[in-house]
């Protein structure tokens, strides 16, 4: 089967500039719009979209603001929020996957983007049938297993801190995520401390996420310490889904080990389950 990739150039309307990744077969049944994990570029979803495509379903991932394509970096100077990402730049990218495919059937996201795409489902008009959330959940410390979730407030509290203080998180040099912006941190934490999802300039995303009554598949890891099952049924449970689907994978299943990130390198399986055909 052809699989055809392209980048395709985006402008939010603040000005900022990216290039989406737009994947699609020779045969197109849904279209997927895809938001990466916290630090993780779009050219990183490149062997996943692959895998959609060859099972028709056409896939658009987007590049959060700062990372890969983007035209901005993060720093003392240069600064955004979940603002900026919900309101300004996943309106501009869900614009391109309607007007290249006629609409959005399916919207879903790795890790903080399972969390920014149910966001988007619950802010938009114009709703997506289906959401996917891979290794994805509430960062809410209450809803995760001991011991970890003692040290989780102390964490979102110290990673608050060090974006401050350095302009913006030096994920690189401290081992999590990318140079990410202090505002995205701060809403973040601000999440992971509380158990809602409300931001400056976006508001209380709350009752929106009560709204979302759409098909939720969700595919976790069983040896993926972040997305435990308790925090993706926090996050669900905000939701009014007509169907949940969750399918747990472990390292037989998917040929490589079962934690956050080591699917993206062998994504069959992953894509499988979400097509609905595992």
């Amino acid at each position: 089967m052809t699989i055809d990739v392209r980048w395709t150039p985006v402008t939010a309307a603040d000005g900022h500039r990216w290039e989406a990744l737009v994947v699609r077969g020779e045969c197109v049944d849904r279209c997927l719009v895809w938001l990466p994990a916290l630090g993780v570029p779009a050219r990183s979803y490149e062997p996943f979209a692959r895998e959609l495509a060859a099972r028709g379903v056409a896939t658009v991932v987007h590049e959060w603001r700062g990372f890969g394509s983007s035209s901005l970096r993060a720093s003392r100077t240069a600064d955004w929020a979940y603002r900026e990402l919900l309101r300004v730049d996943v309106p501009a990218t869900l614009h391109l996957a309607r007007s290249t495919f006629g609409r959005m059937h399916v919207i879903g996201g790795h890790s903080l983007g399972g969390q920014l795409a149910s966001c988007t489902q619950a802010l938009t008009d114009a709703k997506a049938d289906e959401l996917w959330l891979v290794a994805s959940g509430s960062p809410y410390w209450r809803v995760f297993p001991r011991p970890l979730r003692f040290g989780l407030p102390l964490a979102y509290r110290l990673l608050h801190g060090l974006a401050r203080t350095f302009g913006a998180l030096p994920g690189r040099r401290i081992g999590f995520g990318g140079t990410e912006a202090r505002g995205v941190i701060r809403d973040w934490s601000r999440t992971g401390l509380s158990g809602r999802y409300v931001a400056p300039h976006v508001g209380d995303i709350e009752p929106h996420l009560a709204t979302v009554t759409s098909l939720v598949r969700g595919v976790l890891f069983a040896h993926d310490l972040l997305a435990p099952r308790s925090s993706l049924d926090y996050l669900i449970g905000k939701m009014r889904p007509e169907k949940v689907d969750v399918a747990l994978l472990d390292a037989s299943t998917l040929g490589t080990h079962d934690d956050h990130f080591a699917w993206m390198k062998t994504p069959g399986a992953v894509a499988d389950a979400l097509a609905g055909r595992l």
